[in-house]
């Protein structure tokens, strides 16, 4: 009976066991997955993959384009006077000298002017020193205007023609040597004389730019800037130009021809 038994127990006790390994396995697989669940929480997000870094770009600021203004003034107003009239420091201000009349400049003369007030004008001045300018009555001048004027480049050698503010002729110039170099500021054509010689050419233009390295030229009194021919000079002057003067502008006799319209009072800009 016994071994009867024991041979019954077997199947029973498989067919607990066999279940009893399916929950065990069933159990293990949920703890399994939930492990993996949590690993898969527990592990650490993945990011997008960077981009990739930015070049930095150097902005450049905007460039604003201005006009140029011409060297030389478009117009020119030109004041004509006459004696030993007075110029004062400053509109309505204190009395300074008068305007030479000695043989260098005459009894008439063309001034630029280069500022106004009511009742007032600021002129350049022929005398002593360079850049002397002064203000004048404007009921001692008779009013003109002129749209020429003249522009001297020393750098470059060259003697510019302009016309209402454009440069209408360039042509080569025979300058101021080293030590006596022709002088550098705002001037003016102070008159027009006639030549004593044909080497002179057809004109001699006067400026009242003063020589700074000559205070009396042959005896003269003092030593002004002037555009005349060339002095036998044409093959150094070439078409480039040359250091060959005592400070004045020597031109070929064609070129010094193309100032004639240039009149007394016009401005005269002489550049480094």
């Amino acid at each position: 009976m016994e071994a009867a038994g024991d041979a019954e127990a077997p199947s029973g006790t498989t067919t607990a066991r066999r279940w009893w390994w399916i929950a065990v396995a069933g159990v293990a697989a949920v703890a399994l997955v939930a492990g993996a669940v949590a690993w898969v929480d527990r592990s650490p997000a993945r990011r997008p993959p960077a981009p990739p870094p930015v070049q930095a770009r150097l902005i450049e600021p905007a460039v604003v384009t201005r006009p140029v203004p011409p060297p030389v003034p478009a117009r020119t107003t030109i004041a004509t006077i006459t004696g030993a009239i007075p110029y004062f420091a400053s509109a309505g201000g204190n009395q300074v000298g008068t305007v030479p009349i000695d043989s260098w400049w005459g009894v008439t003369k063309q001034l630029p002017v280069i500022a106004t007030r009511p009742g007032w004008l600021e002129v350049r001045l022929p005398q002593r020193p360079n850049g002397l300018t002064g203000w004048i009555h404007a009921g001692d001048a008779q009013l003109s205007s002129t749209i020429y004027g003249i522009l001297v480049v020393l750098h470059t050698r060259r003697v510019e023609l302009y016309r209402a503010g454009r440069m209408v002729a360039s042509f080569p110039a025979g300058i101021g040597t080293p030590t006596d170099p022709t002088p550098v500021g705002h001037f003016y054509v102070m008159r027009i004389e006639s030549s004593p010689s044909p080497g002179w050419g057809p004109f001699i233009v006067d400026t009242n730019a003063h020589s700074e390295a000559i205070l009396s030229w042959e005896g003269s009194g003092d030593a002004f800037t002037a555009f005349h021919g060339p002095l036998g000079a044409d093959a150094e002057i070439g078409t480039t130009g040359a250091p060959i003067s005592h400070g004045c502008i020597r031109m070929h006799n064609p070129d010094l021809a193309q100032l004639a319209p240039v009149p007394p009072g016009a401005p005269v800009v002489i550049d480094a």
